[in-house]
């Protein structure tokens, strides 16, 4: 039976649940944006959303089209200088939550958003990692968001954008990195977090339609599986209506924008 929500849906409302009232969120663009936005408008209305554009506390009536979006500029609490936003919100410690995407990850969480290819002559030029090597160093956390395919969960990185675990087994931290690095990678199909022990990146839930051997199958390395794997809470009737007219809103008002004349 199919369930009422698509793959996407049940992606972001994962990723969500994952927020906590009042955390300092850095929030990129796509996924991540909807999912940080969806707990501000259901069980975390107090987060403080950061956008590399230098918008903090920003509260969107709908979802930007880029960090540049006027939306975030008119709905922050602040709009501060690029470089205030990375030296003393990001390193300075006071950024909870770093949101990524990326095409590529390996298993223990280091991501591509650079090239896909050899760098010199790259089968595709990606458009660049951006402030997420920063991100991905100085959040207390980070949260990758990503759809799960031998393809983009790759045994070994084309190019490395932003660092995880490096090579595991302390690697992270020998090398200085302030923050605790990825602590989970929500996909369509499940949920990864990192072994305590080898930092390598193992599924701890999946989805109620999905199994553990399908999840192992959309991945690129022999993933590392839990003893127990718990089954993800599918999203309640207030968070799908929440979501979807989020997104209603915003392609309404993404649509007017497209029409008017310059």
């Amino acid at each position: 039976m199919t369930p009422p929500w698509t793959r996407d849906e049940m992606m972001t409302v994962a990723a969500a649940r994952m927020l906590w009232d009042g955390c300092v969120c850095f929030v990129g663009i796509g996924l991540p944006s909807a999912a940080a936005n969806l707990a501000r408008h259901t069980h975390a209305p107090d987060i403080v959303l950061v956008y590399e554009s230098g918008t903090v506390g920003t509260r969107p009536d709908v979802l930007p089209l880029s960090i540049g979006d006027g939306e975030l500029a008119d709905t922050a609490t602040a709009v501060v200088p690029l470089p205030e936003i990375f030296a003393y919100y990001l390193q300075g410690g006071r950024v909870d939550v770093g949101f990524l995407g990326a095409a590529q990850i390996d298993r223990f969480g280091n991501l591509n958003s650079t090239v896909i290819g050899d760098y010199a002559r790259p089968k595709t030029r990606l458009p660049g990692a951006g402030g997420a090597p920063e991100i991905a160093s100085s959040a207390g956390q980070v949260f990758v968001v990503l759809k799960q395919t031998p393809r983009a969960f790759v045994p070994r990185l084309d190019f490395v954008s932003s660092a995880g675990f490096l090579e595991g087994r302390g690697a992270r931290a020998r090398a200085g990195a302030a923050g605790a690095g990825p602590q989970a990678v929500i996909t369509d199909l499940g949920i990864l977090r990192p072994d305590p022990e080898t930092e390598e990146l193992q599924l701890v839930e999946r989805f109620e339609d999905v199994t553990v051997e399908r999840v192992v199958a959309a991945t690129g390395w022999p993933l590392a599986v839990a003893p127990h794997v718990n089954v993800v809470a599918p999203p309640t009737g207030d968070e799908l209506r929440i979501l979807r007219d989020l997104q209603a809103r915003t392609r309404a008002a993404h649509a007017r924008a497209i029409r008017v004349p310059y």
